[in-house]
């Protein structure tokens, strides 16, 4: 199996692309390298470029270009850029002009006519380089210099991919275009094009075969790296697919790639092979790392990153390591380390550590290999550390149920088991009973092992613990379903009721069934003994139910569920009659009828009517009615008796209708024939400057007696205008003895005088009637919102333009919510101001206000609505305002957040200052802080001022917060102290060369001067830096010395009193080598060693020594102790025989000293009294003089086939064999070949003729001696 290759690091960040231009133009290759000052070189066809007139070269900074002028044919070759040890190779293609478009033809010439030297595939080339790979690494296209012979077009390594979407290419850019053109001598009509994607998004590659010349389909072959078929592969992320186009004969390849992860990223190649053509065409595919969070995959832990791009991008395959991949660079455990990190992708869908788990260790390196993890070492350190229990499966089951799973409703879910037996019979139970498969409700599905229940569209039914029996072995598991929060669509509306009507508040919820609660002024409602409340569910629909509202009733109620709440105001007033149609005054004749009507809002009210004050009873000519609303009064027969005031009296309200009865009383009188007209108005019912009122949209009938003989000609005039009866609203009459002048639906502009003329021969007469036409006001200008409270607010508005002829008596004003439909009345007697304080609201809602003007005829239509407004209250005063410094101009202020705070919030606090004594309050800075404290500069010393705080938000100004008594600026003086931290109050300790940064507290004002000392000494301020503020001081030192070590003394001063404290500081370093290390004693297998002390402890106590041993032979050293305090020590359980050396290490709190003492003799073990005297032997000589075992055999062959002596020889050591023919040495002659296996010796004779024959003889020769064998061979002509 070949090893993958690594990828070389790129000097280029940016590298020329392939161009194809027209003969004559002008084309420019540009690159970027890394570093700025690096040398770059052009080169044309392996040979460098000089700058000319043809080519021009530029460098600026790490950009460099390559511009060639006047292009032709013979440019259209390889080209490359070099910058240290990167190459990149690019090639420019000339286009010929649109004349010699026919010149294309000679592309198509059969096969027979390729040239010899143009390029032909084969199956042994080696895969294209990587796109980033070296310019002199192996690549699979190769490169043409001839210009004349037509050739496949190469790759190029650097073109981009599909995007990730859609993965075609109709949007790159001209010279990134798939190559479409037909090779010559391959198969691809378009090659797969490299491509990059994002993490979890697709991409498809494709690739076309022109089947005009194909006989039978190709087939085509995806690989991934050097190896890998990806047939085996395809399955959730790998789909291939290919079609035929019958049209155009073209077959396509398409290979999908869906929903990428990181390891799929690498090189990738296609193969098509049709019986004896072969073609094969490499891209690669870039995987980039998504933004969100992504799944936690152990193997990304053990994966080296990329250090040719710089970045996390992983180079491993699809699902296993590519050859070629990037195995060099850092090992990234960043991913192990995100503890805190909330993982929300699932996991992976190979578990590589469940595998290595179970894996025995000589499959490690394969498992390894196979799922692309490159640090195999680093693998095991961690499998090693980690214990994991292995949990105890059955032999039914390979994977059960986990414990539980969880699933919003409405989505879908899969339970998987495996199983042992894959002819298993399954059964699934939920709660015990058997489950059904009940069309798409519950799925079964069985692959393989694998076993699933799918449950679509999970509702609260499906919370339940379900069963997997697999004979007689089960796996439990629970399901809980969780229910998504209730939102609240439609909201609950104000109502306002009258008493003992039926009251229904509705709201909509998002889920059906869904479970609400009812409040009522914070308290939950239930179904009481008295079914008070009721309570009812219509779908979403939710609904509580007041029979009998009551004034107990008014109240906030609250529909409250787990995703949201809504309220509405409840208002219950009681029931007012209404007077809908009064009772009017009557004139009628003798004789006539007088009819009494009123109509009240109540069809259930009862009334008693009364004439001058005694109640009136029904008899023959007086009738009392009551059907439904209307009351009637009808009096038939009308005499001058029945003349009087008559009045309604409803049952049980405390007011009455009134109206007056006149008697027109008819006298005849004897007259002349000859009788002047007359106008009789002295019975009219009228004011007393002779106007008539009437009511907009009435009828107005002015019935006028007159008298005249003969009977007079009646006119009817308003101003200059004739009135006559035209048949539209106006309509005039007369009949004997009267004259009547009749308006349909009275309107504004029938207001006015009207003038009657009667005429007959005896004379005229003419009377003015005054009618003036009252009607409902104007609506009143849209009102205006003055302030808002916490649950109130001050609307105000203008009077009405017009009132309608009759003053405004005063106003009703109505109020509702944003979003609602349904107005609530705030009041039902007339209002008189235009300012009205409206309460009773929800803070944070948005409400609406309007107002209606009320007269004696009526109410007006509505104003148009207030700006929208939300009832918000200031929060409450700051609390805790105080002081918290002081000086001459400054003064520095701090508090707390107000308790109550609002649905508002707060915009930010505003801070005011004055001098004691006036009122006169100055802002002290513009704006608002949204901070809680604050510094006031540029006030006057020895002023004593006073300060305030207020916090603002949308309602305003909150109370102010002031401080108990007047402020005078003037610093306080402070006392200087130093406050030492806890760690420095005793010697602080550091290695050299690590960085020392204290920072020392104090106080005191004004700002004391500040002095460090080192040992009394003023320090050196090239050594150390030292930075003071007003409230500390730092002390500085970037890379400490042993000479930093001392005590350091600061000084804080104001005037004469000052504090001091002192820090002790000591730098450590490693400690010099022990000295004098000597064999005080040697005795048995024990050694004693002595030893002093270094001379450098490394300005610390040595806690102890190590001490070493070795043997002279080796040199391999051994620790014999470890922490060693003494300085002497026995070494015991020596070896007999061997010579020992020894070393002695110090030790401090840092560390061992760098270098050893050794010991300058050495230590012989030896045992006393015993001398071992090695045996002498003599040694054996295996040498033996040549011997041949079979000789060579005389021989008689036949001209022209090839033939063969043999013998075999013996000797030791082997003997050098020579052959000869008639004495003569043949050993260098080409016709004759000499073998030797096994010491069978051999000369082959290749197609001897009768000059060959003669004798021939093989000599063997060695250190020990010689040998000869010899025959004749016979060479026969053919017959």
């Amino acid at each position: 199996m070949p090893e993958p290759t690594k990828k070389a690091v790129s000097a280029f960040i940016k590298k020329p692309k392939s161009q194809t231009v027209e003969v004559g133009a002008t084309v420019v290759f540009e690159a970027e390298t890394e570093k700025a000052d690096a040398k770059v070189r052009w080169q044309k066809d392996t040979k460098d470029i000089a700058a000319s007139e043809k080519y021009a070269i530029s460098a600026e900074g790490n950009k460099h270009s390559l511009t060639i002028n006047n292009t032709a044919s013979e440019d259209a070759v390889g080209y490359a850029v070099i910058a240290g040890g990167s190459k990149v190779k690019f090639e420019l293609k000339i286009k010929e002009a649109e004349a010699k478009a026919p010149a294309k033809v000679a592309a198509k010439a059969p096969p027979a006519e390729i040239p010899p030297d143009a390029a032909v595939p084969s199956t042994d080339a080696p895969p294209a380089a990587p796109a980033d790979a070296p310019a002199d690494a192996p690549s699979g296209a190769p490169a043409n210099n001839s210009t004349d012979a037509p050739v496949a077009p190469a790759t190029n390594s650097e073109t981009n991919g599909h995007g990730p979407e859609t993965g075609g290419h109709d949007s790159l850019p001209e010279n990134h275009q798939p190559d479409t053109r037909q090779d010559l001598t391959g198969l691809f009509s378009e090659k797969p094009q490299s491509g990059e994607v994002t993490v979890g998004e697709n991409i498809i590659f494709v690739a076309k075969v022109c089947g005009e010349s194909l006989l039978k389909k190709p087939t085509v072959r995806w690989f991934k790296g050097k190896w890998m078929d990806l047939a085996s592969k395809s399955g959730k992320h790998l789909q291939l697919k290919e079609h035929y186009d019958r049209s155009t004969k073209t077959y396509t390849f398409e290979m999908h790639i869906v929903a990428a992860k990181a390891n799929f990223a690498g090189g990738y190649r296609c193969e098509v092979s049709s019986r004896d053509k072969f073609d094969s065409c490499n891209f690669d595919l870039t995987v980039h790392e998504a933004r969100a969070v992504e799944g936690f995959d152990i193997r990304a832990a053990f994966r080296r990153t990329s250090v040719s791009t710089g970045g996390k991008k992983r180079m491993s395959g699809l699902g296993s390591s590519t050859d070629g991949g990037d195995d060099s660079g850092e090992l990234d455990f960043s991913a192990l380390l995100k503890k805190s990190m909330v993982q929300v992708s699932s996991e992976p869908d190979v578990d590589v550590w469940e595998i290595l788990s179970h894996a025995p260790a000589s499959e490690y390196e394969k498992i390894a290999f196979q799922y692309g993890i490159t640090d195999l070492r680093g693998m095991l350190k961690r499998l090693k550390k980690m214990k994991k229990e292995e949990k105890k499966s059955g032999a039914a089951f390979l994977k059960k149920l986990d414990p539980a799973y969880q699933i919003e409703k409405g989505h879908k879910i899969k339970l998987q088991i495996e199983v042992a037996n894959p002819d298993a019979e399954v059964k699934w139970l939920k709660n015990g009973q058997e489950i059904q498969p009940t069309g798409r409700r519950y799925i079964f599905e069985s692959v393989g092992n694998k076993r699933f229940l799918t449950i679509n569209n999970c509702s609260l039914a499906d919370d339940a613990a379900y069963t997997c029996v697999v004979g007689e072995e089960k796996s439990f598991t629970e399901l809980f379903v969780k229910e998504p929060p209730v939102l609240i669509v439609r909201n609950l509306e104000d109502q306002m009721v009258m008493k003992g009507e039926r009251v229904e508040l509705e709201c909509e919820v998002s889920e059906e069934g869904a479970q609400v609660k009812w409040m009522k002024d914070g308290v939950e409602l239930t179904r009481d003994e008295a079914l008070k409340y009721r309570f009812k569910k219509d779908g979403c629909k939710h609904i509580l139910i007041i029979n009998e509202a009551t004034k107990e009733d008014c109240g906030h109620y609250l529909v409250k569920t787990n995703g949201g709440q809504s309220m509405a105001e409840l208002m219950v007033q009681e029931k007012e009659l209404e007077v809908y149609q009064s009772i009017a005054d009557l004139t009628v004749k003798a004789k006539d009828e007088a009819v009494f009507k009123c109509e009240v809002s109540d069809e259930n009210v009862k009334g008693i009517w009364y004439k001058n004050g005694v109640e009136v009873k029904a008899d023959a000519r007086t009738h009392i009615t009551h059907i439904g609303r209307i009351h009637k009064l009808t009096i038939d027969d009308v005499r001058p008796e029945d003349e009087g005031d008559y009045t309604f009296v409803p049952e049980g309200y405390a007011f009455n209708l009134s109206a007056k009865l006149n008697f027109l009383e008819v006298k005849i009188d004897f007259v002349p024939r000859q009788d002047p007209p007359k106008i009789h108005l002295d019975c009219m019912g009228r004011t007393s400057d002779s106007t008539i009122l009437v009511v907009a949209g009435n009828k107005l009938r002015l019935d006028v007696p007159i008298t005249g003989d003969p009977a007079p000609t009646v006119v009817w005039t308003k101003g200059e205008k004739v009135l006559t009866d035209s048949g539209g609203r106006v309509h005039v009459e007369s009949t004997k003895g009267h004259c009547i002048f009749t308006i349909e639906g009275a309107e504004r502009q029938d207001e006015g005088v009207y003038s009657v003329i009667v005429r007959n021969p005896a004379g005229e007469d003419t009377a003015d009637i005054n009618v003036k036409v009252v009607d409902v006001p104007d609506p009143p200008q849209a009102p205006r919102i003055l302030s808002v409270g916490e649950d109130s607010c001050v609307v105000q508005w203008d009077p009405p333009l017009f009132d309608g002829g009759q003053p405004v008596i005063g106003y009703v004003l109505e109020r509702k919510k944003k979003k609602s439909f349904r107005w609530m009345r705030l009041n039902f007697d007339p209002y008189k101001e235009t300012t009205y304080e409206a309460k009773r609201m929800i803070e944070g809602m948005t409400y609406e206000m309007r107002v209606y003007a009320v007269n004696a005829i009526g109410m007006s239509r509505p104003s148009a609505a207030s700006e929208p407004f939300v009832p918000i209250a200031p929060s409450s005063e700051p609390i805790g305002l105080c002081v918290d410094d002081i000086s001459d101009t400054t003064i520095s202020l701090k508090w707390r957040t107000p308790e109550k705070v609002g649905s508002a919030g707060i915009d930010g606090y505003g801070v005011e200052y004055c001098k004691e004594g006036t009122d006169e309050w100055i802002p002290a800075f513009e704006g608002l802080t949204e901070r809680t404290s604050v510094i006031i500069r540029d006030l006057p010393t020895g002023e004593k001022m006073q300060f305030r705080v207020r916090a603002f938000n949308v309602a305003g100004p909150s109370p102010p917060a002031s401080l108990p008594q007047a402020v005078t600026i003037r610093e306080i003086m402070q006392r200087p102290k130093i406050w030492i931290p806890r760690n420095l109050r005793q010697t602080l300790i550091k290695k050299v060369g690590e960085t020392i940064n204290l920072v020392i507290p104090f106080q005191g004002k004004p700002r004391p001067k500040v002095t460090w000392l080192k040992n009394g000494e003023p320090i050196d301020p090239k050594q150390v830096s030292v930075r003071n503020s007003d409230t500390d001081s730092i002390l500085f030192i970037r890379r400490s010395e042993r000479k930093d070590s001392g005590v350091y003394e600061l000084q804080v001063q104001i005037e004469n009193v000052e504090d001091k404290a002192n820090v002790t500081i000591q730098i450590v370093d490693l400690p010099g080598p022990p000295l004098n290390l000597k064999v005080a004693d040697v005795w048995g297998f024990n050694v004693a060693l002595e030893w002093k002390p270094p001379k450098d402890n490394g300005n610390c106590d040595i806690i102890g020594y190590t001490i070493q041993k070795a043997d002279k032979k080796t040199m391999e050293w051994y620790t014999v102790f470890e922490q060693y305090r003494r300085t002497n020590c026995v070494v015991s359980d020596l070896i007999m025989g061997n010579e020992y050396v020894f070393r002695v290490f110090a030790i401090n709190m840092v560390g061992l000293s760098p270098e050893p003492c050794p010991s300058k003799d050495s230590a012989y073990i030896q045992k006393t009294g015993i001398v071992y005297k090695p045996p002498n032997y003599k040694e054996h000589d295996f040498s033996e003089a040549p011997k041949f075992t079979h000789p060579l055999v005389n021989r008689s062959v036949i001209s022209g086939y090839n033939a063969t002596l043999s013998c075999s020889v013996r000797g030791i050591p082997k003997p050098k064999i020579t052959w000869y023919k008639n004495k003569m040495d043949i050993s260098n002659e080409a016709k004759y070949r000499m073998f030797s296996k096994q010491g069978v010796l051999t000369l082959e004779i290749r197609k001897p003729c009768p000059f060959d024959g003669g004798v021939y003889m093989c000599k063997a020769v060695n250190a020990s001696g010689e040998d000869i064998v010899e025959c004749k061979l016979e060479v026969r002509p053919r017959e």
